[in-house]
């Protein structure tokens, strides 16, 4: 046999592929293509899918990315254009006094002489001391002298007008106007409000509880709602209503009055970085108008910072959003309350501002109402069809929800218009006889004077805890000449407005209440409805007590005003703030809100205990959030100021 055949060589070699202009690129291009094989693998099904997700994540990229740019565009044009922003009718209000934007630079600014007050201008805040005193004179004296000799001292000296702490007065300094202009002058101080300088208003008991009450309240809401509109106590958490920080501006005002400098300069901090009105939001134009517009207002008038009035102007120049305006989703009808209880505002923005726009659209809103036909004498229905412009449910009339604060803006505007506007004063005389004629009757067994309400000729007695706005009404007509028998209506209608407080188990005043018309064994004046038996914290009463404290001189209006206080601290509160409350008969648990604008008029009423404390003789106090314009028609009549010393409003 044969051998097998040898086997072949074996040869190694190695396979070099080389492509000429690329390099090699770490397995990329094999990924890519490995990418690429797993999308085709898909099915189509699943490849839409997925497209429409990376469509909707590059939507939503752009969407926030135009916002955000919007936003950081608005601030940019506000600082651009801040300074060259000036009031366009300069002899109405001098141009205002703009404060420092961080008030720790304060210190170490020059000195200097602050100019003359001009006579026509945003009037102060002052403390008035005791009058007959030879030495306060020369002390005045002396202090002028001093002044001309350029050796006033001023603390806090800013490039901005200066706040003062000492009591609620205010010393205005001379800064940087907006704009600059020749011969400007500064509102200048009064002897008075230099005096306090060095010797502050000391607190009683009253006043403190009072500012206690207030840091509470504070407290909680700058912990859990810091920049939101509302706290909600229980839970510890915020709601939002229009997103503009509500509580916060509502309580700007309130915070200077009791001189809290810590909580009023973070707040208007906050006001001057984060207060920005391009949103996408509804808002309802009457709580805006009151509560924003009105807090800024206020604020600007206080303190004399022109932050206020900037962030007030665009606010009303501007709609909110789109500027598509329309009526409420459940109805086509506005309240008569909502579109008559703005125009004290508005007036008082275009008077600041020369711009005259504001007041005459809610003036013709005002002339639009008083020609219009479904009054009995002088009482107007609730509701105001939009597109038609009428009245609606004819036939019903209240001074509770949804038309109180009509008759109270007739009034407040014919003084803030210097009481020129005859008109304005005749429907609220025809208002006020009306209101006699129809809906005021006397309860049993005490015989208390109360409002009810006319539904198609037939009688109610039923009175809303809001309807408690009238006593402190009537009693501001009569203080500015109107027939005295006013003032008498208003002491008995402020008695029931007490009466529906104390006879309640908690002290505390329902919602709604139904007066005993018919004498009965073992019933009182009072009756509540299980429904009602909740208190909002709404602020009408105090008010009333602060009005007609101020204007009688009587004590027990304070001391009514100090048990509602103790009541409201004696019930059960949530550790962040007393909210409002659930049931006013039995012990009442925390509701679910808290209303600053109560807190508001309670200080009003209780931290003055003196006839001496302050001295503001032409000041309007507007509705719901305790608004202070002033009243160009100088002093009011007859006594020239208040019997004790001070005007509604403080």
């Amino acid at each position: 046999m044969y051998p097998p055949p040898p086997l072949p060589p074996r040869r190694d070699f190695i396979s070099v592929t080389l492509s000429p202009g690329r390099s090699y690129d770490g397995g990329q291009g094999l990924r890519r293509r490995s990418f690429w094989r797993k999308w085709k693998q898909l099915s189509r099904l699943q490849r839409n899918v997925v497209l429409f997700l990376l469509a909707c994540l590059m939507l939503c990229g752009l969407l926030s990315y135009i916002s955000v740019a919007d936003e950081w565009k608005a601030v940019g044009s506000r600082s651009a254009e801040g300074p060259k922003m000036r009031p366009a009718n300069p002899p109405v209000l001098p141009a205002p006094r703009r404060a420092a934007e961080n008030p720790e630079t304060f210190a170490g600014a020059s000195p200097q002489k602050p100019p003359r007050h001009f006579r026509r201008g945003p009037p102060n805040l002052q403390i008035r001391a005791p009058d007959g005193d030879a030495k306060d004179r020369r002390q005045d004296e002396a202090q002028r002298r001093a002044e001309a000799a350029g050796e006033a001292r001023w603390e806090d000296d800013a490039q901005g007008s200066r706040v003062s702490w000492r009591g609620t007065g205010t010393e205005p300094e001379q800064g940087p106007q907006l704009p600059p202009r020749k011969a400007e002058a500064a509102p200048r101080p009064s002897p008075q409000a230099l005096r306090m300088r060095n010797s502050p208003a000391s607190q009683n008991e009253r006043q403190k509880a009072v500012v206690a009450a207030f840091r509470h309240a504070w407290a909680g809401y700058r912990k859990f709602a810091w920049g939101h509109d509302e706290l909600k106590p229980v839970s510890k958490s915020f709601s939002e209503w229009f997103g503009l920080g509500l509580t916060l501006i509502d309580a700007l005002d309130t915070m200077w009055i009791l001189g809290l400098k810590k909580e009023f300069e973070e707040a208007r901090k906050w006001v001057s970085q984060k207060l920005l009105f391009q949103k996408n939001v509804d808002v309802n134009l009457f709580e805006s108008t009151i509560r924003i517009l009105g807090g800024l207002l206020s604020a600007f008038h206080l303190s004399g910072d022109v932050l206020f009035l900037e962030k007030a102007i665009p606010y009303s120049d501007v709609n909110i959003g789109t500027g598509v305006a329309h009526p409420p989703r459940w109805t086509s009808d506005s309240t008569v309350a909502e579109v008559t209880s703005i125009q004290l505002e508005f007036r008082e923005l275009s008077r600041l501002t020369g711009v005259k726009k504001f007041q005459e659209a809610v003036e013709e809103v005002t002339r639009r109402v008083h020609s219009l036909r479904g009054k009995k004498d002088g009482l107007v229905p609730m509701f105001i069809n939009t597109n038609s412009g009428l009245f609606t449910h004819l036939g019903v009339f209240t001074l509770g929800a949804r038309a109180d604060s009509y008759y109270e803006y007739l009034l407040k505007q014919w003084i803030q218009g210097g009481k020129k506007e005859t008109q304005l004063l005749e429907d609220y005389l025809e208002a006020v006889e009306g209101i006699r004629k129809h809906l005021l009757h006397r309860s049993e067994p005490s015989q208390l004077t109360f409002v009810g309400e006319l539904a198609h000729g037939r009688f109610s007695a039923k009175m809303d805890h809001l309807v408690c706005f009238l006593p402190g009404t009537l009693a501001l007509g009569a203080h500015h000449g109107l027939p005295t028998d006013h003032m008498e209506l208003a002491q008995a209608l402020m008695d029931t407005c007490y009466q529906m407080n104390r006879q309640m188990e908690t002290g505390l005043s329902p919602e709604i209440v139904h007066f005993n018309l018919h004498p009965q064994r073992s019933h009182k004046d009072v009756q509540v409805k299980a429904a009602d038996r909740h208190n909002l914290l709404r602020p009408e009463t105090v008010e009333s007590l602060f009005y007609l404290y101020r204007l009688t001189g009587q004590r027990k209006y304070q001391d009514w005003g100090w048990e509602i206080l103790r009541s409201f601290n004696a019930s059960p509160r949530a550790a962040t703030l007393p909210s409002a409350t659930s049931r006013t008969r039995a012990i009442p648990s925390p509701g679910t809100r808290w209303r600053a604008s109560f807190w508001g008029r309670r200080s009003s009423t209780c931290t003055c205990s003196s006839p001496t404390t302050q001295t503001c003789s032409a000041w309007t106090l507007t509705c719901s959030t305790r608004r202070l314009t002033p009243c160009p028609s100088g002093p009011p009549p007859r006594a020239g100021r208040l019997p004790s010393g001070c005007c509604p409003g403080d």
